[in-house]
Order: structure tokens, then C-alpha cells, then sequence
């Protein structure tokens, strides 16, 4: 009950990672806004997973939008109360999986770089500014994004997605700095290999998931539920001393 009117943002929530910490904290008792893109193919099933969430007794908002549009932003901030949100995730995949060798019309140009870069990097910070910006957030807020090992490892075909996650953990730390005296903490969380419907786009994934599997001590892969237990943890009253940090949610996988 304590979080009842406190509410969780949520970018890329219709699936994976992002669907997951919607479910986790609506568990705890937020309100949860998603934004997503959903296929019309897959929207009933969404459907009925948030009319599942709206059972537990806390308020849904879905906007089956391009979060990368000012109108979108515009749109899901004036249906937020002001100083109500406690959780903003940045979950976003959307971005080009193309080699750096190969035909010009198959190989990673500049457009592909730079739409990446505004998806899965910086539009955290867009979003957070406009969060900010709009009043929107309540004191002691957590701002928290997804990035993965390959923002320091090569993998076939991640060249855009790791530029866009060095991206990602470069603002985290300045915005860690620069938002503490609003009271907001600002934190990566790094998964392990998660089978999620963005990993399997990924050129060579079963290979990857088996290579991570072997590799991990625990000798499986990291689930979307041991990523949404981890924001959960974050948004715990004792881990606000906690900021600016990308905490490693892999079972030691990183470490092998």
C-alpha cells in the first residue's frame, strides 16, 4: 500500500525485460505506464497481461506509440500526475543488427548507427529531461536503464547496439552527478544473456545463449524475472545510497 500512489514509467514494457519489472512492481503496489510498440498480431495477449496486472488493484496506462516521438512524450507525460513517479526504466530495443563488412546495402551505414544511438542511448536522457522538466518525478526517484556485456565485448553484428549502450552508461554517470540534487538516483542494470524477443534477433543467438549458458557458474541463463527482482531491489528505500553504479544481474557470467 505504501506505493499506491506512486507510479513506475516504463519504455519497451510490452515484452522481456521491460514486461517483466511491469509485472514486479505492479506486484509491490505501483501504478505502471507503458510505452511500447506491439504488433497487432500480439496485442491481445498484451492486453490480457495488463488486465492481469490491473487485478492487483493498481492503475495501467499503455500507449502503443513510438517513444521516440515528441508527441508521444507529450502525450504520456500529461496523463502522469505530477510528482508521482517513483520508477522510470528505460527498456527500449530498436536499433540495426547489420556487420560492419559487406554490401553498402547490407552492411552498417551512418542512418543506422544514429537511429540506434537515439533508441537505445540517449532518448533515456531525452525522456528524463522531459520527466524532470515537466514535474513529474517525485523526490527519491530512480532512473534506471538496461545495458548488456556487449557494450565492452564483440558480437557479430552488435556494433550499433554496443555504441548505443557505451552511450547509455556515459549519460548514466553524468546523470547520476548532475540529477542527485533533485533527489533522483540514477543506475544501469547489466543482464546476462536473457532469452527476450530482442535477444533472439540477434545474428547467432542460440550460439551466444549456449556459449553464455556453459560459462555461467550457475550453468543457466538470466531470466527476465532475475532482471525485474533487481529493479525491484533498487527501488528499495535502502538502496538509495546507490547511484551511478551498472549493477551486474548475470549470476557471475561476466566473470568467466
Amino acid at each position: 500500500m505504501e506505493n499506491k500512489n506512486n507510479w513506475a514509467v516504463i519504455l519497451g514494457g510490452s515484452s522481456g525485460l521491460g514486461l517483466a519489472t511491469a509485472q514486479k512492481l505492479a506486484s509491490e503496489g505501483y501504478n505502471v505506464c507503458i510505452v511500447h510498440r506491439t504488433r497487432k498480431s500480439e496485442v491481445k495477449n498484451l492486453d490480457n497481461t495488463l488486465m492481469d496486472l490491473e487485478k492487483l488493484k493498481v492503475k495501467v496506462k499503455a500507449f502503443n506509440k513510438d517513444a521516440l516521438l515528441n508527441e508521444t512524450m507529450e502525450e504520456v507525460l500529461e496523463e502522469l500526475p505530477n510528482g508521482a513517479v517513483k520508477v522510470f526504466v528505460h527498456s527500449i530495443a530498436k536499433g540495426s543488427l547489420k556487420p560492419l563488412t559487406g554490401s553498402a546495402e547490407h552492411s552498417l551505414n551512418a542512418a543506422d548507427i544514429e537511429i540506434t544511438l537515439e533508441a537505445m542511448g540517449y532518448s533515456w536522457y531525452v525522456w528524463t529531461k522531459a520527466l524532470i522538466q515537466g514535474k513529474k518525478f517525485a523526490h527519491g526517484a530512480r532512473n534506471i536503464a538496461f545495458t548488456s556485456e556487449g557494450n565492452s565485448k564483440v558480437w557479430p553484428g552488435y556494433a550499433a547496439v554496443s555504441a548505443a549502450k557505451a552511450t547509455l552508461e556515459a549519460l548514466m554517470r553524468s546523470m547520476a552527478v548532475e540529477f542527485a540534487p533533485l533527489g533522483i538516483t540514477t543506475n544501469c542494470i547489466q543482464a546476462g544473456a536473457t532469452r527476450t524477443p530482442s535477444f533472439e534477433m540477434i545474428p547467432e543467438s542460440d550460439r551466444l545463449a549456449e556459449m553464455a549458458r556453459k560459462r555461467n557458474p550457475f550453468q543457466r541463463l538470466t531470466t527476465p524475472t532475475d532482471v525485474a527482482n533487481a529493479v525491484s531491489l533498487l527501488c528499495r528505500d535502502e538502496a538509495k545510497w546507490i547511484n551511478g553504479s551498472v549493477l551486474k544481474v548475470d549470476g557471475g557470467e561476466s566473470l568467466c
